[in-house]
């Protein structure tokens, strides 16, 4: 009689494990966001912080040169950093949503000192952001926000022959 009970209690524990095994798995994979965030690494997602950050300078940045702008030059390219920054930004929140990154979303509070210290800034800072554009772009691990990253690249590339163009007229 033992034996019977013991058998029969080995085939019932048995399923039973398997069935919960199988359902602890599926309940695991139910954990896991619809969101594609793992395929982010910390440099991607540092990057797409500090584009959007950069972004929303220069759109506010360029607000204030195509008020208070003393050159014609300086107002149309501020007016320029709104337009082309503020498309850049709305495509990065766009990959930033579907990625299940949050970004910042405090706009800078600037002041205006002159045209020239406008325009070497904007040399300086598109300088840079080229260079951290076409990093990301090179070695990026997500498709979506390298091909963001070099895309924009090639705007920010124009936007600092511009630039310097600008800053030419000034001297």
């Amino acid at each position: 009689m033992k034996s019977k009970i013991t058998i029969v209690s080995q085939f019932c524990i048995l399923p039973l494990m398997v069935a919960a095994l199988s359902l602890a798995g599926v309940a695991l994979a139910q954990d896991v966001p619809a969101t594609k965030s793992s395929s982010l690494s910390v440099k991607d997602k540092t990057f797409m912080k500090k584009a959007a950050k950069g972004g929303m300078m220069e759109v506010a940045m360029g607000n204030l040169a195509a008020q208070n702008g003393q050159s014609d030059d300086v107002k149309s390219f501020g007016k320029r950093m709104v337009s082309d920054h503020s498309k850049a930004n709305d495509e990065l929140k766009s990959i930033a949503s579907q990625k299940g990154v949050t970004l910042p979303g405090k706009e800078p509070t600037l002041k205006w000192n002159s045209d020239k210290a406008y325009v070497t800034m904007m040399v300086k800072d598109h300088e840079k952001d080229l260079a951290e554009f076409q990093e990301e772009a090179k070695t990026g691990s997500d498709p979506e926000v390298k091909k963001f990253a070099e895309d924009t690249a090639k705007v920010v590339q124009e936007h600092l022959d511009l630039a310097k163009e600008t800053q030419s007229k000034l001297q």
